[in-house]
């Protein structure tokens, strides 16, 4: 099984992520999320698979997030209107995210990726 990592090279957290990925030999198509940011249909599937709030595809710690305040104005956003924002700039989703067949992990988490990708 081949998995869909989605990073900013850049960043910490997804250099951690990347480093944990390698030493546990898990396979995984390295995809860079503001070059080659998610879509509106991808992160729609995602987030629907996932389980999880749609804010929890949201980077909440980012600059963009912050300058945009877009803690305030998502509530009142649609999930339409909110999946469109977040397919307009990779730095919005939260990062690394993880894809798998049946799965989405965001965040970097090593005991919920121990427990998922083993």
């Amino acid at each position: 099984m081949t998995y869909l990592f989605l990073e900013y090279p850049k960043c910490s957290t997804c250099q951690k992520a990347k480093a944990w990925l390698d030493s546990h030999h898990i396979v995984y198509e390295d995809r860079h999320i503001v070059e080659n940011r998610p879509t509106a249909e991808e992160l729609l599937v995602w987030f629907k698979c996932s389980g999880l709030p749609l804010k929890s595809f949201f980077n909440t710690s980012g600059l963009l997030y912050k300058s945009m305040a877009l803690k305030d104005k998502l509530p009142a956003m649609s999930e339409t209107e909110q999946i469109a924002l977040l397919a307009t700039n990779g730095m919005l989703v939260k990062r690394p995210l993880v894809v798998g067949e049946d799965f989405v992990l965001t965040g970097f988490k090593a005991d919920l990726w121990e427990k998922t990708l083993r």
